[in-house]
């Protein structure tokens, strides 16, 4: 590994840690307003098909643009949130100190890894995309292809600065002098997100 992706790899754990939150907060309040477009446009194209006996190839592709878009850069924001789905059947039993063990578990041991391989295996196929400056290959579809494949890295990017950020997180809790019996973890983290959300606060938005 050279310097300069040492640096940059140390950058964004930083960033990560510190600010990960912050940035899939904002990025879920800006993103959220594309699920409004997504249902004006699938409005708009079944009264194109059933009303006018019509359609639209790019008027079809945005929408799985605009999905796409939604999955890779809502899912940090929905991590921060802790609104993901979670199988784990004993979790929510679990002490506050115990649950801050599991999640640096599973952030070092599960998200972490799996975005660091999503993001290296991604990055050639983008690269190969942008060099060609792809585009739709049916007639009629939408130019700019490789922009829409660009947010695979974009979003996975974001759900690691997450995972940094809940690592972090959990981290500073179990430190905490007041963390053994203040029944911190989540509670404590939906009071911080609310707060950073509230304008009174001064955070985002």
């Amino acid at each position: 590994m050279s310097v300069g992706t040492t640096l940059l790899v140390i950058a964004y754990v930083v960033i990560g840690v510190f600010l990960g939150e912050r940035i899939n907060l904002l990025c879920g309040k800006l993103v959220r307003y594309l699920s409004f477009m997504l249902v004006l446009l699938t409005v708009y194209d079944v009264m194109l098909r059933y009303l006018f006996q019509s359609g639209s190839v790019a008027t079809q592709e945005l929408e799985w643009h605009i999905f796409a878009a939604l999955f890779l850069l809502g899912g940090g924001y929905t991590y921060a949130r802790d609104e993901h789905v979670r199988v784990d059947i004993f979790y929510a039993g679990f002490s506050a100190r115990r649950k801050a063990f599991v999640d640096i578990f599973g952030t070092l041991f599960a998200l972490l890894p799996f975005t660091a391989v999503v993001i290296w295996a991604a990055v050639p196929f983008v690269e190969r995309s942008y060099e060609i400056l792809e585009r739709s290959s049916d007639p009629g579809g939408l130019p700019y292809r490789f922009l829409v494949k660009g947010l695979i890295l974009g979003g996975f990017l974001l759900l690691g600065l997450q995972g940094l950020a809940v690592l972090g997180r959990n981290l500073r809790f179990l430190f905490s002098s007041s963390g053994e019996g203040s029944g911190g973890g989540q509670p404590q983290v939906e009071a911080e997100l609310s707060m950073s959300e509230s304008p009174e606060s001064g955070g985002i938005g």
